[in-house]
């Protein structure tokens, strides 16, 4: 056995873990380098065959919208987004910029936007039409989870002329040759994605405490909009079939692994060079995350490692370079590539696992020895 062949065999121990102990039903584990899966795993009742809701995921894949429009002079990071999506622009929400939508300080974070709603583009325009601000745009951090998504999306339909699931089809998923990702799937299509299921209960306020060192938590605040109950929605064929930028795509642990390959490398010359390089490893927010203090090191549409302890703070394992960049997903979901290494990881679970610490572990535990792999090779 190789060094390498060790260190994946450690990975997929760990992995796992929960679904031997019967706490999770099943994941998938993906790690590529140079363009290459290194391993592909299933685990419990998935196979490599299955797809997962990938949730906040989806975000990279927007952001890789985004980036090509910027580099093609098509849009531009100070451009107020009214300009393109008149409909957005009331409420005080007419000085929001595509920056700002990017490294989440638009200052909407919990707009609502229901499943009911957003199945129509006269719906969705409607409902932005009547959102109004939290706080100024530009002058804090906080994580819009779905809303700032909905008006990327409308953006990069606005400026192409072509909707968002095609766009992103035609001139992302399919270039980079990634198999089974698709946004918006149609009902029929949807037979090999796994259901979500709820596990686990939350943790105490006295263990937040405790991980974090930040007293008196407000575990509201602190799941906003990312609650069990919410993210099963994903369960039902239509609500996945809408295509939710922010929340929505469907796709296998191995499409995250090798997006992230494609975003390192741009083999298919997707994107302008200079951009892409500061559009993912430049820091472009750094205002402190609301509820844990600690600096959001946000890209433009994507979240940097960083220095520990920070870096695992944000979800990375131990031993990721600090310009490892990528995006994680509610319920567990990793996505990430560390371009000192050239490693790449994804992982995806069906199981919503209430305790967020026990979540936050394992996401560092499976980042850690997917990190390793590139120490070993």
């Amino acid at each position: 056995m190789t060094t390498t062949d060790a260190a994946v065999a450690a990975l997929l121990t760990r992995a796992s873990r929960e679904i031997d102990a019967g706490l999770l039903p099943s994941c998938q584990v993906a790690v590529a380098r140079e363009g290459e899966l290194i391993a592909f795993h299933a685990l419990g009742e998935a196979t490599t065959e299955s797809r997962y809701v990938i949730f906040s995921c989806t975000k990279g894949f927007v952001a890789g919208a985004v980036w090509q429009l910027l580099g093609e002079g098509e849009l531009r990071l100070d451009q107020r987004v009214a300009e393109l999506v008149p409909e957005f622009g009331t409420n005080g929400k007419d000085v929001v910029t595509v920056e700002m939508l990017l490294t989440h300080t638009g200052g909407f974070p919990t707009a609502p936007m229901s499943a009911t709603v957003a199945a129509t583009r006269e719906g969705r325009l409607a409902q932005m039409s009547k959102w109004r601000l939290n706080w100024e745009p530009g002058s804090r951090f906080e994580y819009h989870p779905t809303s700032g998504h909905w008006v990327l999306g409308e953006v990069v339909e606005r400026v192409t002329g072509t909707d968002l699931r095609t766009y992103l089809r035609e001139r992302i998923v399919e270039p980079l040759g990634l198999p089974r990702f698709e946004l918006g799937a149609p009902p029929e299509s949807q037979g090999d994605v796994l259901d979500l299921v709820a596990v686990g209960e939350l943790p105490t306020v006295e263990e937040i405490e405790a991980a974090t060192g930040v007293p008196d938590v407000d575990l509201e605040a602190l799941l906003g909009e990312v609650t069990t109950d919410n993210l099963l929605q994903f369960n039902d064929p239509a609500t996945r079939a809408i295509g939710f930028p922010g929340a929505g795509g469907i796709g296998t642990a191995a499409d995250l692994a090798l997006y992230y390959q494609g975003v390192l490398h741009d083999p298919a010359g997707l994107w302008d060079a200079d951009l892409l390089r500061r559009a993912t490893r430049e820091v472009w927010c750094d205002l402190p995350d609301p509820v844990l203090g600690h600096p959001a090191h946000r890209s433009l549409g994507l979240q940097v490692a960083g220095e520990p302890p920070d870096a695992q703070r944000r979800g990375f394992g131990h031993g990721c370079a600090p310009t490892t960049f990528g995006h994680d997903g509610a319920g567990g979901q990793i996505a990430w590539v560390d371009p000192v290494s050239g490693i790449s990881l994804g992982y995806l679970t069906n199981g919503l696992d209430r305790h967020m610490l026990r979540e936050a572990r394992r996401k560092i535990a499976v980042g850690s020895l997917a990190a390793a792999i590139g120490s070993a090779g």
